[in-house]
């Protein structure tokens, strides 16, 4: 039926930066669901199905093919390209076919005879009831930066900040000429880049975002409702991270596509059932159900995974030093998606917690590139989105300030003693043996000091996961999770 009054009634189901997070995809299929039933017999309503990005991750295929399968049930149409749609790098080829939603970014060219030519669009018109939107993507203006470094730059280019603008205005000149006047961004630029888009470009009405994992409530003016150049509203909204939360924006635009009315919900993704249906199809698709162990108990999740002190992140530590045998275990933080809990520990489980598998290596670093190491990461506390993370480890133990110095270093040796290691003039001369992940290992995040190719003294044909399984096969008793303070966070 067509809309025949003036004003238009929209509302948006949204997400973003879910993180293959396949278990609260079991959530959120419920919920929209619940959407659909919702609008089913409110036929004066268009409704839209769009995802910011980053819905993917990692390298594991299985994880990757649950998450396009997921946003095909959901009904989502139209994707912007975020970083993480990039991980896959050696089986994208075969990923990529499965997509059947379009992928929008305005700011990325494929080059010639890559995988991804023809794959991107840089924008869409979607009609709902006789109603026109124009749907412009763009991806992080520092996708490089967030990606195994010289892989992506064989296959695409990349516009920097100021150019992704002027291509996003582009793209939204040629929707106007169409008549087109409700226009949708989907953005993976990050929160601050999107409040200056808000108030940069002509004719943007609402973007949806992601890549920097804030979490946008309601609507308020200076926050996420901005104006144009034309002087007409901008709405800009972010649902989180790893699929805790998805959005609703309700909208109403009169017959010239400005926004007269506003709503913007948050849902948790917890609040809604497990849908029995996509379980066992992401369980079909995992296949593996071999339980590796048990755990008793452990603490509950911590608020910012990028900045906190995490116990379920020195357990895996801890796995990796003692299964690999070396004196040191470091994993970023930014590696680490989900958590513990009491009961049973199967790979769909461990893909949920470490869903990148990212390779280990067994490197020889100096004491004075650890420490330097610790301070990049230290300054994650007063970074941009608080990235690239602190980084986590076994045999070691630090304390450092929420201003992002780096207080004091200790490390423990296989006898278990405590030796300080002097953080203001460390050894260059002194080396000790670290398991870490490939992404880390090649100097990525700003990590350089650990890109030592010439100093590998193994790698590893698996992931942390591998680790995580061999010791919990090897344990008689339920592994309890404690935080033993290795990791201390001063003011």
């Amino acid at each position: 039926m067509i809309n025949t009054v003036d004003n238009v009634k929209t509302s948006i189901f949204y997400i973003n930066d879910f993180h293959g997070k396949s278990l609260s995809m079991e959530h959120v299929v419920s919920a929209s669901n619940d959407f659909d039933l919702k609008y089913k017999n409110q036929p004066d309503v268009d409704t839209l199905k769009l995802s910011s990005g980053d819905i993917m991750l990692g390298e594991d295929f299985k994880t990757n093919e649950i998450a396009i399968k997921f946003q095909k049930m959901i009904g989502i149409t139209n994707c912007a390209v975020g970083n993480h749609e990039f991980d896959m790098q050696d089986k994208v080829k075969n990923v990529l076919p499965q997509i059947k939603f379009n992928l929008l970014s305005s700011n990325i060219k494929p080059k010639v005879n890559s995988i991804w030519e023809n794959r991107i669009k840089t924008s869409v018109v979607e009609e709902k009831n006789g109603h026109k939107y124009g749907i412009v993507g763009a991806s992080p203006v520092d996708l490089f930066e967030r990606s195994k470094k010289g892989v992506i730059e064989k296959e695409i280019d990349l516009s920097d900040k100021e150019t992704t603008f002027n291509q996003i205005q582009n793209e939204v000149d040629k929707l106007v000429k169409k008549g087109i006047n409700k226009i949708i961004l989907l953005s993976h630029l990050g929160y601050e880049i999107d409040k200056e888009a808000a108030q940069k470009l002509q004719n943007v009405d609402v973007i949806l975002g992601g890549h920097s994992h804030d979490l946008v409530f309601d609507v308020k003016e200076g926050e996420n409702l901005f104006y144009n150049k034309n002087g007409e509203p901008v709405v800009i909204t972010q649902a989180g991270r790893d699929g805790r939360n998805f959005g609703i924006l309700n909208l109403e635009f009169d017959k010239n596509g400005v926004i007269k009315k506003v709503q913007n919900n948050i849902g948790y993704s917890a609040d809604f059932h497990t849908n029995l249906v996509a379980k066992d199809i992401f369980n079909k698709i995992f296949g593996d159900k071999e339980v590796f162990g048990k755990i008793n108990s452990a603490p509950a999740i911590v608020n910012n995974m990028l900045t906190g002190t995490n116990p379920h992140a020195y357990f895996i530590c801890d796995c990796m030093k003692n299964e690999l045998d070396s004196d040191i275990a470091i994993l970023p933080s930014a590696n680490i998606r989900g958590h513990f809990e009491q009961g049973n520990v199967d790979a769909r489980l461990l893909s949920n917690i470490l869903p990148f598998r990212n390779k280990l290596y067994k490197v020889k670093y100096s004491e004075k590139e650890i420490v330097e190491a610790l301070k990049t990461g230290a300054q994650s506390f007063t970074n941009v989105s608080n990235k690239p993370g602190i980084l986590y480890v076994s045999g070691l133990k630090y304390t450092m300030t929420n201003s992002g110095k780096l207080r004091k270093l200790t490390f423990i040796d296989k006898s278990g003693s405590n030796i300080p290691i002097n953080i203001n003039n460390p050894r260059d001369d002194k080396f000790y043996t670290v398991i870490i992940n490939d992404y880390c290992a090649q100097g990525n995040d700003g990590f350089t000091m650990l890109n030592h190719p010439d100093r590998i003294l193994q790698r590893y044909p698996f992931d942390a996961t591998y680790c995580i399984s061999e010791s919990l096969k090897k344990s008689k008793e339920p592994i309890n999770i404690i935080d033993d303070g290795r990791i201390e966070i001063i003011s």
